[in-house]
């Protein structure tokens, strides 16, 4: 058997990725597809690079971003705004975890403070 390339190798958590809803729309079904229509910031940015400078800026105005004159920069608040855009709707779920017992020694160091 030949030995695997390290980059071949893909490595999991075995844990169950689940999103938690952070808005009412969220709640109601959105799925945040519909301003970008994508959610692979690879993607996305393959979509701006496409994009002349014209068109970047109507894109901007339609997400929210006042159009400016440097495509550099106009292209980075985009960016940033897409991420910001993902963050709002891959919140992870919480984890609800057990409680602790808690020794009566430790019980009595915690309590010093009352």
């Amino acid at each position: 058997m030949a030995k695997k390339k390290i980059n071949e190798l893909n490595q999991t958590h075995g844990k169950a990725e689940g999103f938690e809803p952070t808005t009412l729309d969220q709640i109601w079904g959105d799925t945040g597809l519909n301003k970008y229509n994508t959610f692979d910031e690879g993607v996305y940015l393959a979509r701006l690079h496409e994009m002349n400078k014209t068109d970047l800026q109507t894109h901007a105005s339609q997400v929210g971003i006042i159009p400016i004159d440097n495509i550099e920069m106009l292209t980075k608040r985009l960016v940033k705004e897409f991420q910001k855009h993902i963050s709002a709707y891959r919140k992870p779920a919480r984890i609800e975890e057990a409680p602790q017992k808690l020794s009566k020694e430790v019980k009595r160091i915690l309590e010093e403070g009352r």
